[in-house]
């Protein structure tokens, strides 16, 4: 058994070209992938070869952790069934090419434990579960009626807000670009010049920027909280004194957990959380060159999603 891949050879030089897939072992599923998004985050490091020491770093690899499918083999008595539509985490399952996340290919093998069922109504939407989740895990122990501050207004941001709102919350969302202002209508993004709030309780930073702490601690109240939940690649740091004087903590927010995918598919279930209108680009898989660089290069670029559907 094989399957097309997208395979990061090294930085800046991607190519799509069959692997042979591991056996299937007990407990593995067999998923027919249908769609794949493209991390303008971690992927992003991954193709400038930009990312820090990470477990399982190198090339050649599978990119990849926002995958969608149907089961096209499952094992007995598992909690998934041939047919069934689910969500894919990733997959190491290409042999002597890494997978890291490994979820960028037309077949995936893959622990069946470590799916997701999903509504196949949701399609290609449902890439977004990884995301919703991060921003989930990031938001966690957020009040109804508290005004936090999110900086960043990308897929993550705007997800981190929306999961916010769901909460009660009544989140201000900071974004330098002023073509990425625009919101659902349930909160505000201003630029960060048109806000004189320094009272802030929880800062939520998803921009990526490691220059930008002291900032963020001047925006806070005493014994506030700064999360960082984006992917940082240079060092962090900041000037102790005015967090001393706040005593400011510091909260780092990492991958999400499977609690946060089912918290998040209850409150899309419920109608509390809506993915619509943040997939803004979509390519099919024979062009997967040329939709990377669109993801990484394009600003108007807020998700892209790879069509699996007609690969060979």
């Amino acid at each position: 058994m094989d399957a097309l891949a997208v395979i990061l050879e090294q930085p800046e030089k991607l190519a799509l070209r069959r692997l042979p897939l591991t056996d299937a072992a007990a407990g593995d599923a067999v998923v027919d992938v249908a769609w794949s998004g493209i991390s303008t985050g971690t992927e992003r490091l991954l193709w400038s070869g930009r990312m820090p020491s990470f477990p399982g770093m190198g090339y050649p690899l599978v990119p990849g952790y926002e995958t969608v499918g149907q089961v096209a083999e499952a094992p007995a008595g598992a909690s998934v069934r041939a047919g069934q539509w689910v969500f894919v985490p990733g997959a190491r399952c290409f042999g002597t090419v890494r997978g890291l996340f490994g979820g960028a290919a037309s077949r995936l093998v893959t622990p069946a434990e470590k799916l997701l069922p999903v509504d196949g109504a949701l399609g290609e939407r449902a890439c977004l579960l990884a995301l919703a989740a991060t921003a989930h895990r990031a938001a966690r122990g957020m009040a109804e009626g508290e005004r936090p501050l999110i900086v960043g207004h990308g897929v993550l941001g705007r997800l981190l807000a929306r999961v916010a709102v769901a909460m009660g919350a009544e989140p201000t969302v900071w974004e330098t670009d002023e073509t990425r202002r625009n919101t659902d209508g349930t909160y505000g993004c201003v630029s960060p010049e048109a806000d004189s709030r320094r009272d802030y309780a929880r800062i939520l930073d998803v921009s990526g920027d490691s220059a930008g702490l002291d900032g963020l601690v001047a925006r806070l109240a005493p014994g506030g909280e700064i999360v960082l939940a984006g992917f940082y690649e240079a060092p962090l740091s900041f000037a102790f004194p005015p967090a001393f004087m706040r005593e400011a903590r510091l909260r780092i927010s990492a991958e999400f957990r499977p609690d946060d995918l089912a918290a998040v598919t209850r409150l899309i279930e419920g109608g509390r959380l809506s993915l619509d209108g943040l997939i803004t680009h979509r390519a099919p898989a024979a062009r997967a060159e040329e939709a990377y660089r669109t993801a990484f290069a394009d600003p108007a670029c807020l998700k892209m999603v790879l069509d699996w559907r007609d690969a060979a």
